[in-house]
């Protein structure tokens, strides 16, 4: 049996290669708004129900719809203010159903990675030949609609198989959000490519925020704020990463808004804050040779670990 996923590699803060970001600033904020679409009533997956109330379950689907008909809009008009460009994650089926919004982030220079075809359609249960043509639709979806192309990936709900990490590196992703370990980009193992897995909090999310610790507006935007104080501190010593996940049809309520454009205004405040998206980071870090570093720098602090 093994005792970890084995998809990553220890190794402590005080070992680690300093990171430099560009212009030698401290830390890297990228803001990764969810713009999704959830299917009134999906195909079935065994493994997992998308909607806890049964079908039709008018409240799930209008409450989420109301991020891509009001929330949206409040959200983008917040970070145009700070200064902040979206990294969007998303449901790639979003650009045929509603292409305003797509194009609204285009004009604005946001990047698209993958969430998925819909947040309603899982990769559980799906054989290696399936979830491959997954990969391949996000891909051929987002160039036709935006002309990006892809380099980051967040599951649909965080869905994965034994092999997702190996075809999603296969396919060109440069990073994923599925992992919730470190506060810096990490390599992944992987058979093929430099997969690196990115920074994407699940304390920062307002999903967990709001729904899983009822929590107020006003303490989120102190939640995010000193989640940057920590991490703005520490990257007095090595470059940092924080992400501030979203999701429209929650942060975009009009009681919620104004605590969260507070709070990236007081980030967007602070010298040495790099506002980036995921793509850039990426690119970044291996610019550096951080991948290439922390690699080394694993392999020689695991090396004459043995296997339990």
């Amino acid at each position: 049996m093994k005792s970890d996923m084995g998809l990553y590699d220890y190794l402590p803060w005080p070992n680690r290669p300093k990171i430099v970001w560009p212009g030698n600033k401290k830390i890297a904020v990228w803001i990764a708004p969810n713009i999704e679409f959830y299917e009134y009533n999906p195909p079935n997956n065994p493994t997992r129900t998308p909607w806890a109330r049964p079908n039709p379950d008018v409240l799930q689907y209008s409450h989420r719809d109301y991020g891509n008909r009001a929330g949206w809009q409040r959200m983008m008009a917040a970070m145009d203010k700070a200064g902040f460009r979206g990294s969007v994650s998303l449901n790639v089926a979003l650009c045929d159903h509603h292409p305003e919004i797509i194009k609204a982030c285009a004009d604005r220079g946001w990047e698209f990675f993958s969430h998925g075809i819909y947040n309603t359609r899982y990769v559980y249960n799906l054989d290696i030949e399936q979830e491959r043509a997954v990969i391949r639709d996000a891909f051929d979806t987002v160039r036709k609609h935006t002309g990006q192309e892809l380099a980051g990936w967040l599951s649909p709900a965080l869905s994965n198989n034994f092999w997702t990490m190996d075809i999603l590196s296969e396919a060109g992703i440069q990073y994923t959000c599925d992992m919730f370990h470190d506060d810096q980009p990490m390599p992944v193992k992987v058979n093929t490519g430099k997969l690196i897995s990115m920074p994407y909090s699940l304390e920062m999310n307002d999903v967990i925020v709001y729904n899983s610790q009822k929590v107020t507006p006003r303490h989120y935007g102190e939640i995010i704020k000193r989640q940057f104080d920590q991490l703005y501190k520490e990257g007095d010593d090595s470059g940092t990463v924080m992400c501030i996940p979203l999701h429209p049809y929650l942060v975009g309520q009009p009681h919620r808004i104004d605590a969260f454009a507070e709070a990236i205004e007081y980030i967007a405040g602070h010298d040495g804050v790099w506002q980036t998206t995921g793509r850039e980071i990426a690119a970044a870090y291996h610019a550096a040779g951080a991948y290439d570093a922390m690699s080394a720098a694993m392999a020689t602090h695991n090396s004459g670990k043995g296997a339990r």
